[in-house]
């Protein structure tokens, strides 16, 4: 049973009136039991030197244009925040916190598991992602990530909230780390099949996975990102309003993390922060470097 969480259900219920066009996509994919043909999707992106407003993608495209900077550069900025600057942030200005769950302990590999369900389309998965890729860069190292755009309009011409907001996928990621797995599941692209409306299956979550989704996510009705944190604390929808990414390069979004003062850090650092208080409880507040004494102060609050 989910604690505490009338105000995430109250701010899911919003998110979700605002994404009325996704809903009928998202219970589809619960519903659906059969096998779906596995579609890969290449998401284009230039690769350039620019000044951090630049734009290079056609009007509603969901390829990313250029960052501002390198991809790898950018990456290595969003993976590198230091600690004292996450513990300057500390709580930031978040919505929602993770909160706690009761279950089995979920495990992969004989180490704590962090489950991952979302979608490229989803600006909310877009926001999220930002954070969770700074938690996790605290624990391990990731590899293959690329920049994408949250979905503008689905197949039918609709408008989706917060379109294109920067971000990444972890479709074609891989992550390393000591303490503790990662798994990921993009269920869908951010490219709407123009014959049928909804967008296309990405990846399709295993049985034990959509066990977890159907369980934990009831009370959001299926609501994403989903993050099951060990089956210990559960993470459902965007902890800080998308919009604050709005307008921005990666590579702007990258630089504001390193400044606790901006806006972009104080939301998605602080939503980092709790990811942190969530993971470090599964880890037994190991490594110190990441379960610093201001994240430890944060596992009360989740």
């Amino acid at each position: 049973m989910v604690e505490g969480g009338g105000n995430r259900r109250g701010r899911i219920a919003a998110q979700r009136a605002a994404e009325q066009a996704q809903v009928r996509k998202r219970r589809l994919w619960l519903a659906g039991g059969s096998i779906v043909a596995v579609i890969a999707v290449v998401v284009a992106f230039v690769l350039a030197s620019s000044n951090g407003g630049s734009s290079g993608a056609a009007p509603g495209s969901t390829a990313a244009p250029p960052t501002g900077g390198d991809v790898t550069s950018v990456v290595g900025q969003l993976t590198s925040v230091p600690a004292s600057t996450l513990d300057q942030v500390g709580a930031g200005t978040t919505q929602a916190n993770p909160t706690s769950i009761t279950g089995p302990a979920l495990t992969s590999g004989g180490k704590p598991e962090v489950l991952y369900i979302g979608a490229e389309y989803c600006p909310y998965c877009a926001a999220e992602r930002w954070a969770v890729i700074v938690a996790l860069a605290r624990f391990g190292t990731f590899s293959g990530l690329a920049p994408i755009r949250s979905a503008a309009k689905d197949g039918g011409g609709n408008a989706e909230p917060y379109p294109l907001t920067p971000t990444w996928t972890f479709a074609k990621a891989s992550y390393t780390s000591s303490y503790l797995t990662f798994t990921p599941v993009e269920g869908y692209t951010n490219i709407p099949d123009k014959a049928t409306g909804f967008y296309t299956v990405l990846q399709t979550p295993t049985a034990a996975q959509q066990a977890l989704l159907d369980k934990y996510d009831a009370a959001y009705q299926g609501a994403i990102p989903f993050i099951d944190y060990g089956n210990k604390f559960l993470s459902v929808g965007a902890s800080y309003n998308p919009a604050v990414l709005s307008g921005l390069t990666w590579a702007q979004i990258a630089a504001d993390l390193h400044d606790p003062t901006s806006a972009v850090a104080k939301s998605v650092l602080g939503t980092a922060n709790f990811a942190t208080a969530a993971i470090c409880s599964l880890t037994n507040n190991q490594p110190a470097s990441a379960c610093t004494s201001t994240v430890r102060a944060l596992q009360a609050k989740i």
